[in-house]
């Protein structure tokens, strides 16, 4: 059996990076970052000054690029043409390029096919904003990871304080809001939530309730998987286990019945 395909979806500053890497640590399944993969292009196109404007150079680009994620010791490793580029792509300015390469439909189409390929066989763990709408519609387990405006732009501006980079509490939150509608309204792949998504708010969990909380959704999925599985090899005929518990079934229900009292109740 095909081990679990699992998407999650959701907003800039919902967590989807951190909380799939743990799903996926809890799961031994594999973590696949699709927005390393934007970010990978977008700092490509920095260095080269290509213009993130300029959809048919961008394309090119894109067409001439390969992209690999390794899974490492210490997580996830992005190569670029054959390059490490994982710091290199956790910038700003590269964040930004990522959003605004993204929006590009020649380069997501590419970016989607490279990103079905690394992940058909199964057993992964993929975030990004189309994974369960366009990438894998037909995922085993689809979440859509949320929190409110406030709580995802304090935990970017946490991130980008740990870094050393400033920039106050009002301007964050307005480029969380401004990032929200650029990905809601793009023409290619919009950030959508997929009708049959599970919706987790985290806005009051921090990663690791989050993360448990998808592993436990995944772990009952597989069950649930495992049963259809089991009943089309059976082919609508009880199992050996069933037909026994079907004849233990009222027997043992009769051995735990309490005897009722003959005697009369004293008034």
């Amino acid at each position: 059996m095909r081990r679990l395909i699992i998407a999650i979806d959701g907003p800039v500053g919902s967590g989807k990076s951190t909380v799939a890497r743990r799903v996926a640590e809890l799961l031994g399944s594999t973590y696949l970052d699709s927005g390393a993969m934007y970010r990978a292009l977008a700092w490509k196109a920095l260095q080269r000054s290509v213009p993130l404007d300029d959809p048919p150079r961008l394309e090119a680009l894109a067409a001439d690029t390969r992209i690999d994620l390794e899974a490492g010791r210490d997580g996830l490793h992005v190569r670029l043409d054959g390059r490490d580029v994982t710091s290199a792509i956790r910038t700003p300015e590269v964040s930004e390029g990522a959003s605004r390469v993204a929006v590009v439909p020649g380069v997501r189409r590419l970016m989607v096919a490279e990103q079905q390929r690394a992940g058909r066989r199964g057993g992964v763990v993929m975030e990004g904003r189309d994974i369960g709408t366009v990438v894998f519609p037909r995922a085993d387990l689809k979440i859509y990871l949320d929190a409110s405006v406030e709580v995802r732009a304090e935990r970017r501006l946490r991130e980008l304080q740990g870094r050393g980079e400033s920039i106050s509490l009002e301007q964050m939150q307005e480029d969380v809001r401004e990032r929200d509608r650029r990905d809601k309204s793009r023409e290619a792949s919009p950030l959508i939530r997929a009708p049959d998504a599970v919706l987790v708010d985290n806005s009051a969990m921090d990663v690791e309730e989050t993360a448990r909380l998808l592993a436990l959704l995944a772990r009952q999925k597989k069950g649930d998987r495992g049963q259809v599985a089991g009943g089309r090899k059976s082919s609508h005929r009880k199992t050996v286990l069933q037909r026994k518990q079907l004849r233990r079934g009222p027997t043992a229900k009769r051995k735990n019945r309490k005897p009722k009292s003959r005697g009369r109740r004293r008034k």
